[in-house]
């Protein structure tokens, strides 16, 4: 009889994978979003939906469905060399350069910055913060078999008990109808692809691909050892992460957009978060929205260091182990997050317009491998062709200073890639690379 996971096994990796996924990104982008988007939200929600939920989950899906490793044994489809060298750029950028530093700073410049007083300056409340922050992410990450406990029981639990509080508050007592709030920028024509890019800053698409193998140890870990009964409830327990996902989102931006009756648009969503917290709960609203984007971080960061460990030590069996990457990612990161978190930020943009197009194409090509039976050259075509285009869509996004010299090649892009101002101009060159992988395939067959 084939093993596979109870209703209860399923809605417990479930909540350990949504823990792992949400994080206070995935609070203060879609609030903003709200904010901006106004009476545009549906089309918004829509875009935001697709690429900050829909995508992720497919990526886990797309380990699952391959029956995959992790993401180095997926993307050595295209390539072993391609393998080690995209599967370390990811990693990294929602490892220790970009995603784990920035649940520290955001957890504490949204919480715990606005409750601070006069007698302590900012660097140090935040030297401290970050400390006591990461040595609790380091004692949870050093006992990986208890995650399901300690995300998907404890800290899961606690996070959306203090962000129920929160969003059923303001749900409640609408600042303003929907209707009524004009969007603004990119929003008032293009609600929906401006969502779309939104979604990529929660970096949960490549997360997806980086939280897959996770998902399997613990669905293995369980006793379900077959690989399709695998890959089936890796898909079950996407599908239900996904749905509390986006009821979560849809929730915070209809509260963004009725927070435009009560103030004017912030400059990010932390800002709202806290306006809004304030306006509905009072002097209490501070604590009950440093505990929410608190647990948020915390247990996303468990999950990152988590991943990131597990993977370096997959890839470099010779190298250092578990135990010495998961005390190096903390520690890094928590000099990153105090230091160097602000200029690293202004390039988040740029790398994960260079990371998304391949790591969605590697997504597509596992969910629809059995077409071409996966064949290596199918991947190799598409592959080229995307990371080509994408590098476009890098130089548009990078910051003014650094433009220099590249205003042609943006230029040329502008004017002969279809939806490059939208920034989807990797999708033609994707897709023409599909067909001419398949060309190629089939011409090979036939000598």
């Amino acid at each position: 009889m084939e093993n596979k996971l109870t209703f209860k096994q399923r809605m417990l990796v479930a909540g350990t994978l949504f823990g792992m996924f949400f994080g206070a990104g995935n609070l203060i982008f879609p609030v903003h979003l709200g904010q901006i988007a106004g009476r545009n939200v549906l089309p918004a929600m829509l875009g935001f939906v697709i690429t900050a939920v829909g995508i992720p989950i497919l990526g886990v899906a797309a380990i699952g469905n391959t029956h995959s490793d992790g993401l180095q044994s997926l993307a050595n489809k295209v390539g072993k060399g391609y393998s080690y060298v995209f599967t370390c750029v990811l990693y990294l950028t929602i490892g220790p350069f970009f995603a784990i530093p920035r649940c520290a700073t955001t957890s504490f410049t949204t919480g715990v910055q606005p409750m601070l007083g006069d007698g302590i300056s900012e660097g140090t409340a935040l030297l401290i913060f970050s400390f006591v922050f990461f040595a609790l992410v380091l004692f949870f990450s050093l006992r990986p078999a208890g995650i399901t406990v300690w995300i998907g029981k404890i800290i899961n639990p606690l996070f959306l008990t203090f962000l129920a509080i929160l969003v059923v508050s303001a749900l409640l007592n609408p600042g303003t109808a929907v209707g009524t709030v004009h969007p603004t920028g990119a929003y008032e024509d293009n609600a929906l692809f401006s969502a779309l890019i939104e979604g990529y800053g929660t970096m949960d698409a490549i997360a997806g691909l980086a939280f897959g193998i996770v998902v399997i140890d613990i669905i293995r870990s369980m006793g379900v050892t077959e690989d399709s009964a695998v890959a089936r409830d890796v898909l079950y327990s996407g599908i239900l992460t996904g749905l509390l996902m986006t009821g979560i989102y849809v929730a915070t931006i209809l509260m963004g957009a009725q927070s435009r009756g009560l103030f004017e648009t912030s400059e990010n969503g932390g800002i709202a978060l806290a306006q809004i917290a304030g306006h509905y709960l009072g002097p209490a609203g501070s604590i009950v929205l440093a505990l929410t984007i608190t647990f948020a971080c915390l247990k996303t960061t468990i999950g990152l260091v988590t991943s990131c460990s597990d993977t370096f030590v997959r890839m470099f069996p010779k190298g250092f182990s578990y135990k010495t990457w998961t005390i190096l990612f903390p520690l890094f990161s928590f000099v990153i997050s105090n230091f160097g978190l602000s200029k690293l930020l202004s390039y988040s943009l740029p790398v994960l317009m260079r990371l998304y197009p391949p790591a969605i194409a590697l997504i597509v090509l596992a969910l629809i491998g059995n077409l071409f039976h996966h064949d290596r050259v199918v991947y190799v075509s598409v592959t080229a062709f995307t990371c080509a285009a994408a590098l476009f869509d890098f130089a548009k996004t990078l910051p003014a200073e650094l433009q220099t010299g590249l205003q042609g090649m943006i230029a040329f892009a502008e004017r002969y890639l279809p939806w490059f101002s939208l920034n989807l101009g990797w999708v033609l060159p994707a897709l023409v690379g599909f067909v001419l992988g398949m060309v190629l395939r089939t011409v090979h067959k036939v000598k």
